[in-house]
């Protein structure tokens, strides 16, 4: 299943081979642009199906993304479980539940995101939903490409180890193939 998710991905331009500036201010030769393949309706189904098969028996009351990468993968996830959709989104830098968004104490949720690479927008949105009561039950994204333990399960369509460098001892920097910033985030201070 796993080939089929990186196929749809590379036919949609989501996944992308170059040289690439990271928001940690890292380097890496791939980066998986998923707001491309959920452009296309039929494939955010197709790509999160396998995501909701896993969540299929686990309770879940709300799913919730994170502003902009895990709005259209919360409500697909939503659309497919019969659950409630919302977004966090951040004010003066900080992740709120805005808009008459609201958490019920005991609440159940999953973070939905498009792709998991650090956790930082995943464990901010988990701390400002349990800071009105929610239970984080997990992540559920198209993508994981974390390696590190972000203390919650992660439920995803594919697993891509893509190699992150130091930019000092970046390989692909001897090449000099253009360095690009494909992401949304600001680069890390």
């Amino acid at each position: 299943m796993s080939q089929e998710i990186i196929k749809i991905l590379k036919e949609t331009g989501a996944f992308l081979e170059g040289h690439f500036l990271l928001s940690s201010g890292k380097h890496s030769g791939g980066y998986v642009q998923c707001a491309k393949v959920l452009r296309f309706p039929d494939k955010a189904e197709k790509v999160l199906k396998p995501v909701v098969e896993q969540l299929k028996d686990v309770k879940i009351d709300k799913v919730i993304g994170p502003a902009m990468g895990g709005v259209v993968v919360s409500y697909e996830i939503g659309r497919q479980l019969g659950k409630e959709s919302l977004f966090t989104e951040r004010k003066d830098g900080v992740m709120e539940l805005r808009r008459g968004f609201e958490i019920v104490p005991g609440d159940k949720v999953i973070i939905a995101e498009d792709v998991v690479t650090t956790g930082k927008s995943t464990i901010e949105t988990k701390e400002a939903l349990e800071k009105l009561g929610a239970e984080v039950i997990g992540v559920a994204c198209i993508v994981k490409r974390v390696r590190e333990d972000i203390g919650m399960p992660i439920y995803y369509a594919v697993d891509l180890n893509i190699e992150v460098y130091d930019s000092q001892v970046c390989p692909i920097c001897s090449t000099e193939q253009e360095l690009v910033k494909p992401g949304s985030r600001d680069m890390k201070k």
